[in-house]
């Protein structure tokens, strides 16, 4: 029986790569560069899914993907959270001592100012962190360090020198899962389920009010509203939301309905209905 294809943006040994590892052990995990490419892939069934990070709880949400999600005719079918833990990564011989510098992706040397400070190491930024771990390899260099997974210290022979050396320990990063076939998760009891849908809504007063009004008064637990631009306009804005819910469900059901009302033509769509990560019970 194959395995199981799913790709992810960046380098073997990348956080997404990882959260492959976790959520779906024995898949073949196969690097994208760009996001573009991982939903071309899937597209055109080179890979049955796509791992793609869309926030992190310290940087944020990852934006691309806000403005590529609505017209990528793919589906979310479900969503991995996965505490992020940077380590610090040199050749074999090397120790803190010997080290220099220090190259990652951005975040991950935002995200760990403590250490670089504490050994007196210059940041040097890098495309990613699993990209940064198999240049220190190839180059050689025992004054060369990189903040990367232990799956690149693993792919790329690389010691790691200190473990878990991020600042915040809460640091974690929400995946979802994208398919080009829609399926939408069953209600289960004690299962609960997320729905993720984007919109616009028509320019009158208090239209966001009137929009959100639905799902207020339906008892609907919306866990993410977030709004960008469309096409460089200030006039036209897209929202993003996450809901608690099934929209088969009547008080769903009613919420949608009340939206489709307010929103522009034919811009009300469900991107995908799934199981809530357990991860979502601890908050």
């Amino acid at each position: 029986m194959s395995k199981k294809k799913i790709v992810f943006q960046g380098e073997p040994g990348a956080n997404s790569h990882l959260a492959i590892t976790e959520a779906y052990s024995g898949a073949e995990a196969i690097p994208c560069a760009t996001f573009e490419d991982c939903f071309a892939a899937v597209r055109n069934g080179r890979a049955e899914l796509a791992m793609i990070p869309i926030e992190n709880s310290i940087a944020g949400r990852v934006a691309d993907i806000h403005h590529l999600m609505p017209t990528s005719k793919l589906h979310i079918v479900d969503e991995h959270f996965m505490p992020v833990h940077h380590q610090l990564l040199a050749l074999k011989g090397a120790n803190v001592k010997t080290l220099k510098t220090v190259e990652s992706h951005v975040h991950a040397l935002g995200q760990c100012r403590n250490i670089i400070r504490k050994l007196g190491i210059k940041a040097i930024v890098a495309a990613d962190t699993a990209g940064s771990a198999r240049e220190v390899a190839e180059a050689g260099d025992k004054t060369r360090a990189s903040l990367a997974t232990k799956l690149a210290a693993k792919i790329y022979g690389l010691r790691v020198l200190a473990q878990n050396v991020e600042d915040e320990k809460h640091n974690t990063t929400r995946f979802i899962v994208l398919s080009r076939t829609a399926k939408w998760a069953k209600p289960k009891p004690r299962q609960k389920v997320v729905t993720t849908f984007v919109f616009q809504v028509r320019n009158i007063p208090a239209a966001l009010y009137k929009a959100l009004g639905g799902f207020a008064t339906n008892g609907i637990n919306m866990t993410k509203l977030e709004s960008y631009m469309i096409g460089g306009s200030f006039s036209a804005t897209q929202f993003y939301a996450d809901v608690e819910g099934h929209p088969k469900e009547r008080g769903l059901e009613l919420a949608l309905q009340e939206l489709d009302f307010v929103c522009q033509p034919k811009t009300l769509k469900i991107l995908g209905v799934y199981p809530a990560h357990p991860f979502r019970k601890k908050f």
